[in-house]
């Protein structure tokens, strides 16, 4: 886990309108004893002139508001006042979301140490406080790289107690940690003999497996794929590969499965998916209804 890398390392995570968020809370919830973690919340544009200096409690009530609500988690470097996330969380406020993300256990100013069943459980602590406060609002599940193995473990217990997320968007996502190890850039070491008893074994026996490959066959909700073909970090065939299981996948018969690719002339890479034109439109098709019917 990347932890130590605070990008960029003046932010105080406490005043989201220092990057631009005018309109977005910080909170601080507790999902376990000693446990506390740092969330932002940014309103829907339509809501943004009444968000002006409004407390906590004004924009828990704004969740009840009709618009759809997207939980974001964010990847392992840095923490969710990262400059690419900041930029995605405005496009998705211009199109009409509620946007919430937070700082896994260990990361920005959250407490605790890092665990990948311990940021399962932050992002699930979350998300029942959205499904507290949201009504009837559909709330969507969006993870970028490292969060879409935090983002498939956590849908896959909501389908084991019965209560999925109206959507699940992966962006730039792989197989599973393994897999990813041995693409990721760092690995240089992979050509080596003994690299995976070396450098693999440890990862998985330390418990962390984040599989999304296998967490797929117990997910049954809308499945949304977003990948750069240029991406350094995620190779690009991980998130088609990713796509070709949950295609074929029986938990899926009944739902929508997409998979969008970026062309590599674009550059979008491994995080700048959101300066996509198309993606309010690809946005729209696929989580139905766009922002101006939920008024109605």
């Amino acid at each position: 886990f990347f932890i130590s890398v605070r990008v960029p390392y003046f932010i105080d995570l406490k005043r989201p309108q220092d990057q631009g968020l005018n309109h977005t809370c910080n909170y601080y919830l507790q999902p376990e004893e000693d446990v506390t973690i740092g969330v932002w919340h940014t309103v829907p544009a339509a809501l943004w002139k009444n968000a002006r200096g409004k407390d906590q409690l004004w924009f828990e009530d704004a969740l009840g508001s009709s618009h759809p609500v997207i939980l974001y988690l964010h990847g392992n470097a840095g923490t969710r006042g990262g400059d690419h996330r900041v930029e995605l969380y405005k496009v998705l406020s211009s199109l009409g979301y509620h946007v919430v993300t937070f700082d896994y256990r260990g990361w920005g100013d959250s407490i605790g140490s890092p665990s990948e069943r311990g940021m399962t459980y932050d992002a699930l602590h979350v998300f029942d406080w959205i499904k507290a406060r949201s009504g009837d609002n559909p709330v969507y599940i969006w993870g970028h790289s490292l969060g879409t193995g935090v983002a498939t473990n956590l849908v896959r217990r909501l389908c084991e107690r019965e209560t999925p997320p109206d959507a699940l968007i992966l962006e730039s996502p792989f197989t599973n940690i393994r897999e990813e190890a041995r693409s990721h850039p760092f690995s240089i070491y992979r050509y080596f003999p003994g690299f995976d008893w070396f450098f693999l074994d440890p990862i998985t026996t330390s418990g962390i497996k984040f599989a999304n490959d296998e967490n797929l066959k117990y997910i049954s909700c809308s499945l949304l794929i977003l990948h750069a073909e240029d991406d350094p970090v995620v190779p690009f065939h991980l998130g088609k590969k990713l796509y070709s299981i949950a295609a074929t996948s029986r938990s899926f018969r009944d739902y929508k499965v997409q998979f969008v690719p970026f062309h590599t002339d674009l550059g979008y890479r491994h995080k700048y998916i959101y300066r996509s034109p198309e993606l309010p439109r690809i946005l729209r098709e696929f989580l139905g209804k766009s922002e101006h019917e939920h008024q109605h």
